[in-house]
């Protein structure tokens, strides 16, 4: 170990490697629940692209697993290192490179977080589109886990919003993939194939991002309805209608409740309607004017309100802006409410009704407490499973995932495989497609040092 440490001390420098007492907790972890705090061997803090490569290459000829680390704030365990591996920590990576607003991109290390960056971009009138809840969250991570968020219906994910990598390869070799350009049809996409491939594949240490314009107007509509089914045949309709929300999110009755508590958050709903409301839908729209961002809300309202709403309601103030940062936080609710486990199911957006039928069957044959919400206009479901019985509870989450699996969608939309599900993943994905991703995986890391256990169990 000596001597691994004094290697891997030589390419970062000695007071940016640690290990045994100087190695903290928050490197132990991600915010995955039912997952144990691992202490690596080695953290180390590289500082350039080519630190990364040497780290990488040394690990491969050592054999030392290697797991790479933005801000922490995953929800799949790809975070959590090995006991006898490397985490390579991306915190003294954090610089915004250039903002180019001719091209209208942003280049970036894989330590900078979501919140630097959107500070950074609003100075020009910019926005990097991918919310995924956690404005902490790092680059790095968003790419290794494809991260979403409720913006997602009208910007699309990380995959659609990145343009170009530079990343380490386990060999030591860094590559460059895209570039400031949105398309190009010459040869394999790799830009595309590590985004979301969480670690196993290659270590992101640059990324092109794709902006767009800040607009300055926004409007929320918030509509409470009987049941989860009415909003899940309204969603459709609203995007159908070709207004082009920024947000559409569904929220259960419960799950509200428990959001508008935290936040100390007081919508203007009258009792008798909170009483016989079991599910909300929110709908925020943008626009470049106030006028027509006046007229596309009252148009959303009078469409909800003839699929069924019980009542809409136009957020004023600063209450749009808490209800959206309350829903982001809903993870946060659920853990304090003792939430066993969280997952992100996504299904095609039109078998929401008959997904949410197989969930209320499968919570009480089981006894168990789900709850939730989610990215109803791109179908991805976030439940709250309170089971404390790791038996059943294992049994439910299996469930859960084979019924969204059998209606055509799949594990995860944003949070990813990661360690928790990799068993899952094995279990109901296509043989042949597991076998093609572990052939191509060795390709990029031949020795198997990166992430190991993280998508193959």
């Amino acid at each position: 170990m000596a001597d691994m440490a004094a290697r891997l001390s030589g390419i970062v420098g000695a007071d940016h490697l640690l290990t045994g007492e100087a190695i903290g907790e928050d490197y132990a972890h991600d915010e995955a629940l039912s997952n144990d705090p691992v202490k690596p061997a080695y953290v180390a803090l590289p500082e350039t692209a080519d630190q990364v490569a040497q780290l990488l290459k040394t690990a491969t000829e050592l054999g030392i697993p290697v797991t790479a680390r933005g801000s922490g704030s995953g929800l799949s365990g790809a975070a959590r290192p090995r006991e006898d591996g490397l985490l390579v920590s991306f915190e003294r990576m954090a610089a915004i490179l250039e903002i180019d607003t001719e091209n209208h991109v942003a280049v970036v290390q894989p330590g900078v977080s979501l919140e630097d960056l959107d500070g950074k971009l609003a100075e020009h009138g910019l926005v990097y589109p991918v919310y995924p809840g956690e404005l902490s969250a790092s680059i790095g991570g968003n790419v290794g886990t494809n991260a979403g968020g409720m913006r997602a219906i009208k910007y699309g994910v990380t995959r659609n919003n990145v343009l170009g990598l530079e990343a380490a390869l386990a060999t030591g070799e860094l590559i460059r993939t895209g570039g400031k350009f949105v398309k190009a049809s010459t040869g394999y996409d790799l830009t595309q194939l590590i985004i979301g491939s969480e670690g196993t594949l290659a270590l992101v240490t640059e990324a092109v991002l794709k902006l767009q314009p800040r607009l300055p107007h926004q409007g929320t509509v918030l509509a409470p309805f009987a049941d989860l089914d009415e909003v899940a045949r309204a969603v459709p309709k609203v995007v159908a209608s070709g207004l082009g929300p920024l947000i559409v999110e569904y929220i259960d009755g419960l799950t509200m409740g428990a959001i508008t508590y935290r936040a100390q958050l007081q919508l203007g709903i009258p009792d008798e309607v909170k009483e016989t409301a079991h599910a909300y839908l929110v709908v925020q729209l943008e626009s470049r004017t106030a006028d027509r961002l006046d007229e596309d809300v009252a148009e959303v309202g009078e469409l909800l309100s003839g699929l069924g709403a019980k009542d809409v309601y136009v957020l004023e103030g600063t209450a749009a802006g808490k209800l959206i940062d309350a829903r982001e936080k809903a993870f946060w609710a659920a853990k304090e409410a003792g939430a066993d486990d969280i997952i992100d199911t996504v299904i095609p957006r039109a078998s929401l009704p008959q997904f949410m039928e197989r969930v209320r069957a499968i919570a009480q044959e089981n006894n168990t407490f789900v709850i939730g919400c989610g990215h109803a206009g791109d179908g991805n479901v976030h439940l709250a499973v309170l089971q404390k019985d790791s038996e059943v509870r294992e049994r439910v989450l299996h469930g859960l995932f084979e019924a969204g699996v059998h209606l055509g969608g799949a594990i995860s939309g944003e949070h990813g495989i990661g360690r928790k599900h990799a068993e899952r993943f094995a279990a109901l994905t296509d043989p042949a497609k597991v076998d093609l991703m572990r052939r191509i995986k060795t390709a990029f890391d031949p020795a198997g040092v990166l992430n190991p256990g993280v998508l193959f169990d």
